[in-house]
């Protein structure tokens, strides 16, 4: 019998890697627990909440439910606070508590991948993710950011966090290909074909996270990697913010070899597919 229960929750999430990296992690850690996952829209998710049982240990939470995670939460992390989302949701003694993990997995797999230590970063996009991109550059010791977005006007959350994490933002217009060039690293937090059309100024680009990871590469990774630029896909950040998910819902450490071979596993096998 299954001692415990966890899943991803999200809208749609039939795509999610989330299954396949914790499965393999509670069998790497001899834990005989289960993780599914589940569709859930934004208005279903409190009710899903007060129907789970004891068994339950935590919630992955990907869009569109981070922000309003922190409304079915007895206990918000002030690093949740601060980016206004969670993606994790934990059942304690204590009742529900939200976090948020996209931030410190962020800032594991750029420093991973050599590149924990930016100073004129540069931001594509200005949305939900790019707010846990701004935090967590600011983790790693950043003072200052750009973003490329398309509307300053729908940018304004960013604008907000930014300020809260102690992070000048300043915001020029898509495509912003001047920013680019000074960058010494650019965080793409749009959809893979939204940068698509930046492919052909990719020798403006000296380091490269790009927060896509199906199809992968996309054409400005592909671009910036041919050019000689250091590039780091989302499948990195995707592995590592799930680690910390693991080590908070299991009190363990997390078996990170194993969880990327089950990732990189399944993106094989859907890519065959």
């Amino acid at each position: 019998m299954v001692d415990r229960h966890a899943a991803v929750l999200g809208s749609p999430v039939a795509h999610s890697l989330s299954p396949a990296l914790h499965t393999a992690a509670y069998a790497a850690l001899g834990l005989d627990w289960s993780y599914t996952a589940v569709e859930c829209a934004e208005d279903e998710l409190e009710a899903f909440v007060a129907g789970l049982d004891e068994r339950w240990v935590g919630l992955s939470l990907t869009m569109p439910l981070k922000r309003v995670a922190l409304t079915v939460a007895d206990a918000v992390t002030p690093l949740a606070t601060k980016v206004g989302a969670a993606n994790t949701l934990l059942f304690t003694g204590d009742g529900r508590r939200a976090d948020n993990t996209d931030v410190p997995g962020l800032a594991t797999a750029l420093t991973a991948a050599g590149l924990g230590s930016p100073r004129a970063p540069v931001l594509l996009g200005g949305g939900a993710t790019a707010c846990s991109a701004a935090a967590a550059l600011a983790q790693l010791g950043c003072t200052s950011v750009t973003a490329v977005v398309r509307s300053q006007a729908r940018a304004g959350e960013l604008r907000e966090v930014s300020e809260r994490f102690g992070l000048a933002c300043t915001f020029v217009a898509w495509p912003g290909l001047d920013a680019l060039a000074a960058a010494d690293l650019v965080v793409s937090t749009v959809p893979g074909g939204a940068t698509d059309a930046l492919a052909a100024e990719a020798g403006r680009i000296r380091a490269l996270f790009d927060v896509a990871y199906a199809p992968w590469p996309t054409a400005l990774a592909a671009a910036v990697q041919a050019g000689g630029g250091t590039v780091v896909g989302g499948f990195e950040l995707l592995l590592h913010q799930a680690a910390c998910q693991v080590e908070l819902m299991t009190g363990k450490g997390a078996p990170v070899a194993a969880m990327r071979q089950a990732g990189e596993a399944e993106l094989a096998r859907r890519s065959a597919g």
